[in-house]
């Protein structure tokens, strides 16, 4: 790691401690902030919008920053620096494009600030899912059917209907063509989408898997490693998302499954992964294996629920980058339910109407959780969160 994390003394006063730079103040960063907040850290954050992080009484700044992936975005960081004498603070991303922007411009920026965001050779393994996908079969991680394009219109592949067709970079995807991924039904409906919605799409822009059955969840398997050799981890799993397939978590669950850990071992001891990322996986009911969706190499929505379990991951990277400290494997809590209630509420009620959830499986969540933003200690988030969406659906009318 670099050299300036070390330098700082754990015998650091309250006042004199190094603080954190949260960019992205959606609900992952007021986690964080929090998190930081109470272990006496100083948290400014930065946002390219209004964000709910910033109405925490642990948020002792906020600065609003010009988009993640632009170059003025790092120019911005340089600046911050200047003007606010933060030499050595930890930049702490939550967004992709955010952290393959800083991974880019990390040699300029490690001389100003605390880096925990990977290499850029690294971060590109990660997020070109092509790269990754060719990675976790090279070295025996299963990953769902997948044809990666050469060529444009692919016709007659050999795979079995339902497909999706998602991006090779999740979030510029996302941006581009305002969905996080394409089902086909049959042969017809994947030429027409290339004459349609995706029309001009370039070969490199997306890859093609088989879509796998609906009667399993998404489990997350976060951890905290070092050069690839993992010390700490953590599992969830999405028990509502939004939009129904493929989505943002809405409601989660701690567990813990056991098979899991060696292939996520296996995938960062290859990249030689040093920091806290989150690995996907998905349970294949045809034939039991659970495959490789996606990495993030950064913390994620709900890493309010891995703390709350006692996996403080801010805390975990503030420690090993300023005082050497690298965690022991611990147990967590299970069964603990994290809910976003706001998006919850609207995407439970619609997935009951759809047929894809029940009452009985909805309402055991709402006896016992916690609630993503709200907090008695720092109850102004959640309050203004709810302004946030009750704004959002007004301006959609």
């Amino acid at each position: 790691m670099l050299s300036l994390s070390h330098s700082v003394s754990s015998s650091l006063s309250p006042s004199q401690k190094k603080g954190v730079i949260i960019i992205e103040g959606h609900v992952q960063g007021l986690a964080n902030t929090r998190a930081l907040g109470r272990e006496g850290i100083p948290v400014y954050v930065v946002d390219k919008d209004n964000c709910v992080a910033k109405y925490s009484k642990y948020c002792q700044k906020y600065f609003k920053c010009p988009d993640y992936q632009s170059a003025e975005f790092i120019d911005f960081l340089i600046e911050l620096h200047k003007s606010e004498d933060v030499q050595g603070w930890l930049l702490l991303p939550s967004n992709d494009h955010a952290v393959y922007n800083i991974a880019k411009s990390k040699p300029q920026l490690q001389e100003l600030y605390t880096i925990i965001t990977e290499d850029l050779k690294i971060i590109e393994q990660i997020y070109n899912k092509r790269t990754l996908l060719k990675l976790a079969e090279s070295i025996g991680v299963a990953i769902p059917p997948t044809i990666i394009p050469s060529g444009i219109n692919p016709t007659g592949i050999a795979l079995r209907y339902p497909l999706l067709i998602k991006g090779n970079n999740g979030l510029s995807f996302y941006k581009k063509y305002k969905t996080k991924g394409i089902v086909l039904e049959n042969q017809e409906e994947l030429a027409e989408v290339f004459t349609g919605s995706l029309k001009g799409i370039n070969p490199e822009e997306y890859f093609i898997q088989e879509v796998l059955p609906e009667n399993n969840k998404t489990v997350s398997v976060t951890v905290f490693s070092v050069k690839g050799e993992v010390h700490t981890y953590w599992m969830g799993l999405k028990l509502l998302e939004h939009p129904l397939r493929f989505g943002t978590a809405t409601c989660c669950e701690s567990v813990m499954i056991q098979e899991l850990l060696q292939p996520a071992e296996k995938l960062l001891k290859a990249l030689a992964y040093t920091g806290v990322c989150e690995i996907e996986f998905l349970k294949d009911s045809r034939d039991g294996e659970y495959k490789l969706i996606e990495i993030n190499a950064r913390t994620w929505l709900w890493v309010g629920l891995a703390i709350r379990c006692g996996i403080n991951y801010p805390k975990i990277i503030y420690e090993y980058l300023y005082n050497n400290k690298i965690p022991n494997r611990e147990h967590y809590l299970e069964k603990k339910i994290w809910l976003n209630l706001f998006t919850d509420l609207f995407y439970s009620t619609q997935a009951i109407f759809k047929g894809k959830s029940d009452l009985k499986e909805v309402f055991p969540t709402y006896r016992h959780f916690f609630e993503a933003c709200w907090d008695i200690d720092d109850p102004l988030p959640f309050l203004i969160y709810g302004l946030f969406l009750i704004k959002f659906v007004k301006d959609r009318q």
